[in-house]
C-alpha cells in the first residue's frame, strides 16, 4: 500500500504559512459537562477567544455539534466559519488530521486512529475518530488512513525532516500494544516524510493525571525554527518536574536533527502557579500556536506570563505575539496548541 512520503508528502513546520486554522467546538461530556452548565459556558468562551485571536492572522473554520453552530456562531463573532458533524470532545489537534503538502501542489492529511488517549476510562471517541477524515475531506486533501494510533499533540516537526515524539504516548500499551519503538518510528516517518525522531522520555508530571494525555510532546517542547528547540523548564527545585525538564534539556542539547544540526535549546520558564482549585497543573507556555505573522501563546494570569511573552517576541521578532487566557482550557487537559491544526497553504511550503 502506498505512503505519504513514498507520494512525496511530508508534513510542513507549524510557521510556514497557512489556509487556515481548524477548531472544534466544546459540547456535552465528562470533561464539560452540561447544556447550560457553568463549566461548558466557560469552555465555550475560552475557545472562542483563541478562534478569534487566530482569526486576526488568518481563516478559521469551528466543526461545532449537531444543531450548536449558531450558539457557536453567537460567540465566535463575525468572521469565523462554523461547519455541523457529531462530537465528543473539542481537541482538534488530537482529532482532526496531519496536514501534509506534496511537491505538486498537492494537499495531503493523515488520519490517525483515535482512541481517547490510550482508551482512558472517561473518554468517548466513537465520533471523534471520524473527525480527521471529515476535516481532510472538507480541506479537499488526498486522506491517508493510518493504522497508528496517535495524537496532534503527540509529534511537532521542524519541515526538515525532524519529529519530535514521547515514549509514553505512541508506546503506550493502551494506544500501540506490541508495537515497537522501530515500527512506530517507520509508520511517522511513512506518513510525515520525516527521516529522523527524538523521543523524549515522558512529559510533565500533571499530564498524567485524570484528563491528562500521558506525555504529550506540545506540552514540553516544540520546534521554533529550524534546529531550534523551545523547552518548558521547571526552576523550582522541589517541584516534580524540575528534574523530568532538567533531563529533557540535557537530551535535547546532546541531540542533533536531520540535518546534523546540534540542537540550540531556548528555555521557557514555568508559570509560578502550580495547582488550581487542590489540583497540580502543567501549566506551560510551550502549548502555543503559530499562525500567519502570530504567535497566539497562553496567559495565566502569572508574574511570569510577561517572561515567556518576551521570549517569543524575540524568537520571532516578524510576528506578533497575542496572549489569550488559557486556564481554563487547561482545566478541562490541554491548552491552545491543542485546541487548534494548521492547514498549510499549499505551493508556498
Amino acid at each position: 500500500m502506498t505512503t505519504p512520503a513514498a507520494d512525496g508528502f511530508r508534513m510542513p513546520a507549524e510557521w510556514a504559512p497557512h489556509e487556515r486554522t481548524w477548531m472544534a467546538w466544546p459540547g456535552v461530556n465528562a470533561t464539560f459537562g452540561e447544556e447550560g452548565g457553568e463549566e461548558l459556558e466557560r469552555a465555550r468562551r475560552a475557545w472562542a477567544a483563541v478562534a478569534r485571536a487566530v482569526r486576526r492572522f488568518e481563516p478559521v473554520t469551528v466543526v461545532a455539534g449537531p444543531g450548536q453552530a449558531d450558539g457557536a456562531r453567537l460567540l465566535l463573532g463575525a468572521g469565523i466559519d462554523v461547519v455541523e458533524r457529531a462530537l465528543d470532545d473539542a481537541w482538534m489537534r488530537d482529532i482532526g488530521p496531519a496536514f501534509l503538502v506534496g511537491g505538486r501542489g498537492q494537499l495531503g492529511a493523515v488520519d490517525w486512529v483515535f482512541n481517547g488517549w490510550g482508551e482512558q476510562d472517561w473518554a468517548c471517541w466513537e465520533r471523534d475518530a471520524e473527525i480527521g477524515g471529515y476535516v481532510g475531506g472538507l480541506a479537499g486533501a488526498r486522506t491517508y488512513r493510518s493504522s497508528l494510533v496517535n495524537e496532534g499533540g503527540g509529534l511537532h516537526v521542524d519541515g526538515e525532516g525532524t519529529v519530535l515524539l514521547t515514549e509514553t504516548v505512541q508506546l503506550d500499551p493502551g494506544r500501540n500494544p506490541g508495537r515497537t519503538r522501530e515500527e512506530v518510528e517507520a509508520e511517522i516517518h511513512a506518513c510525515l516524510g520525516t527521516t529522523k525522531a527524538i523521543w523524549l522520555p515522558r512529559g510533565l508530571t500533571a499530564d498524567y493525571g485524570r484528563f491528562g494525555t500521558r506525555g504529550h510532546v506540545d506540552i514540553v517542547a516544540a520546534f521554533a525554527r529550524p534546529g531550534v528547540v523551545v523547552a518548558h523548564t521547571q526552576p523550582d527545585p522541589a517541584h516534580p518536574d524540575h528534574a523530568v525538564c532538567a533531563e529533557i534539556v540535557k537530551l535535547l542539547r546532546a541531540s542533533t536533527d536531520a540535518r546534523g544540526r546540534r540542537l540550540e535549546v531556548v528555555e521557557v520558564p514555568a508559570p509560578t502557579v502550580v495547582e488550581a482549585d487542590g489540583e497540580p497543573v502543567d501549566y506551560s507556555y510551550i502549548n502555543h500556536y503559530l499562525c500567519n505573522g502570530g504567535v497566539v501563546l497562553c496567559a495565566f494570569g502569572d508574574p511570569r506570563d510577561e517572561e515567556a511573552a518576551a521570549i517569543f517576541r524575540r524568537l520571532f521578532p516578524e510576528r506578533a505575539v497575542v496572549q489569550a487566557d488559557a486556564r481554563t482550557i487547561f482545566a478541562a487537559g490541554g491548552g491552545i496548541h491543542c485546541i487548534t491544526q494548521q492547514q498549510p497553504k499549499v505551493g508556498t511550503v
